[in-house]
């Protein structure tokens, strides 16, 4: 029970994506809080969809892994069925329609991205069910500044290595200009037929300070007070013998 309340009240920083030549990117910070503590300094805020389709969340850690986990199951049921590949606009109207019916009380903003049969596709999908269809995208605590990034450097048919770049910049913008964000950099590209998920691409805030008398704690600085084992179910003994079953 404590492990899923800490889940629960782990908040999700920023995102950001862009639309290349070919395909998509999507990039994520990596820091998870829990109001004014990090409580985890290198989370994955990218998560997979289908193998073409990826989804960055940023907002409550829960819900945010929840409702990917749930789409990304009906999506794989979905490809069982059909014997085909998922589609973007599929995993859009998952998501959506699970958020609006919640009335936006499941904190969950996303950027899904992906290429289909139809190309590549980016969207963004707020907790209330509203969806935007652009070539860039933010969400999260420090979308504002990573904005600015897009908006003034941006332009239209980026190659790979461009789009990379300009993704980890508006990543880097937001580590630096807000709190809620920080850590590393995870970078996820999406081209027809292949998958390339960067992890850790960029270290921008490596640790400066370690203390050379090291940290160590002698056992039994916390003591037990008590140990008490509880069984769930009585063990049952089944012995031989007995009427035999009618055939």
């Amino acid at each position: 029970m404590t492990q899923w309340i800490n889940e629960l009240l782990m908040h999700l920083g920023m995102l950001t994506s862009t639309r290349i030549r070919d395909g998509v990117i999507l990039g994520a910070d990596t820091r998870a809080t829990e109001g004014p503590i990090v409580c985890d300094k290198n989370c994955e805020k990218i998560h997979y969809m289908a193998p073409n389709i990826y989804c960055c969340g940023a907002g409550t850690a829960a819900d945010t892994e929840a409702v990917t986990d749930m789409v990304s199951s009906q999506l794989q049921l979905h490809r069982y069925a059909t014997g085909r590949e998922s589609r973007v606009v599929t995993a859009l109207t998952l998501l959506k329609s699970h958020l609006f019916s919640y009335q936006g009380h499941v904190s969950a903003a996303l950027v899904l991205g992906g290429v289909d049969v139809t190309g590549p596709h980016l969207h963004t999908i707020y907790p209330h069910g509203s969806t935007d269809t652009l070539p860039y995208a933010t969400m999260g605590s420090g979308s504002l500044a990573a904005m600015a990034m897009f908006e003034s450097k941006y332009k239209e048919g980026l190659t790979r290595d461009e789009g990379i770049k300009l993704v980890s910049e508006a990543i880097c913008s937001g580590i630096f200009n807000d709190l809620g964000s920080g850590s590393n950099v995870d970078i996820c590209v999406i081209t027809k037929g292949h998958k390339e998920y960067l992890r850790n691409y960029q270290l921008p805030n490596p640790r400066t300070y370690v203390s050379s008398k090291g940290y160590s704690f002698s056992k039994g600085q916390t003591e037990v007070l008590s140990t008490k084992i509880k069984l769930l179910k009585e063990k049952v003994e089944v012995t031989a013998g007995g009427e035999a079953m009618e055939e």
